[in-house]
């Protein structure tokens, strides 16, 4: 694993050269992550352009050991606030990630650096967009985890009639963790009957009766990675309105799924799938954008949407999530995570996509 931070640690040298930076202050903890491996809570990093050999992390003595652990191919200083201990080591040109720092931090680094700081943002953010085989089998391994936990829910009948949205959504998530998740991605989402017309609801005691639709949009934390899936069931036989409203969307999907290629305008992604739906008259109840990038962050870019701004490229780590909500009456989201690849996208969450009748 070393190597592969060092590896992206060479990448961003490349950036900073282009930039004519002598260095990067890096304090955002996901951004340090990415660079080091180091997980705690406190941290920063001065990677210098000249290479491993001048770059500095820095932690406090609450991480002595651990940062030895997962940074040992570093100087390590132990110091607080790192920050301004990093800020004081800074010469030349030293850009900082100015998305992450506040306007008194600023102050304070001025004070402390005996260097000219320049804002750099989004530097480390622009190399996560395109994901390493390291991270690709993380986020594998936390896609497997949500799918094993929605197939053992339904094994054991965890979706019967009567039981609640937050019974169902407590019992999703220690399945995760059951098969191998850290955690839950996010607040699971359970929603049955009219509430699965809301988006984003959030489970309440409403209980499940037969006849309801059933949106469950969850995904699992494994190594840092996130996953992230939404499907859609039934209990009992499907209305007729139910089905045609699934197939509906299902059409979307997949459509948007085989839109995924190197060099694809994002908005173009969002376009195909959206097209379907509009077609079948229920554009304005498509009421959020296709999908998103994957990765340390459940919601990070690209941005696949109508005013998505720029192209895919392999390696990038999104999810394909069309939706239809019928107010006062029910809704249907389906949603996978992908990695666009070459030839075509490699699916990531492989729970069936059929409509399942429980």
């Amino acid at each position: 694993m070393s190597e592969s931070y060092a590896n992206r640690r060479a990448a961003l040298r490349l950036k900073l050269r282009d930039l004519e930076l002598d260095a990067l202050l890096v304090t955002d903890l996901l951004n340090l992550r990415y660079l080091t491996g180091f997980t705690g809570s406190n941290g920063a990093v001065l990677v210098s352009a000249e290479g491993d050999e001048k770059t500095v992390f820095c932690t406090d003595g609450r991480y002595l050991t651990q940062s030895a652990q997962q940074v040992p191919d570093l100087e390590r200083l132990i110091e607080r606030p790192c920050d301004l201990a990093l800020a004081a080591k800074a010469k030349g040109r030293t850009g900082y990630e100015s998305h992450h720092v506040t306007v008194d931090g600023l102050d304070s680094l001025a004070k402390a650096a005996d260097a000219e700081l320049v804002r750099a943002p989004g530097l480390v953010e622009e190399l996560r967009l395109v994901k390493d085989e390291i991270e690709i089998e993380a986020l594998r391994m936390a896609c497997a985890a949500a799918d094993r936990a929605l197939a053992a829910l339904i094994q054991h009948g965890g979706l019967r009639p009567g039981r609640t949205e937050r019974e169902v959504a407590r019992e999703l998530e220690s399945r995760m963790l059951d098969h191998g998740a850290t955690g839950p991605s996010f607040d699971t989402i359970v929603a049955f009957g009219v509430n699965s017309a809301v988006p984003h609801h959030r489970p309440t005691d409403a209980a499940l009766h037969k006849g309801d639709l059933v949106k469950l949009d969850f995904g699992a934390l494994v190594d840092g990675y996130h996953s992230d899936m939404t499907r859609t069931l039934v209990v009992g036989k499907p209305a007729d309105w139910q089905r045609e409203l699934y197939d509906l969307v299902a059409r979307s999907q997949a459509a948007g799924r085989a839109a995924l290629a190197p060099g694809v305008a994002l908005k173009d992604v969002d376009k195909a799938a959206r097209d379907v739906i509009e077609k079948a008259g229920y554009g304005e109840q498509f009421l959020h954008g296709l999908g998103h990038g994957v990765g340390l962050e459940i919601h990070e870019a690209p941005a696949l949407s109508k005013v998505g701004d720029g192209t895919l490229s392999a390696g990038m780590a999104v999810t394909v999530e069309p939706g239809v909500y019928l107010s006062g009456k029910g809704g249907v989201r389906i949603e996978d995570t992908l990695v666009v690849r070459e030839s075509a996208p490699e699916l990531l969450t492989l729970t069936t996509k059929e409509l399942v009748v429980v």
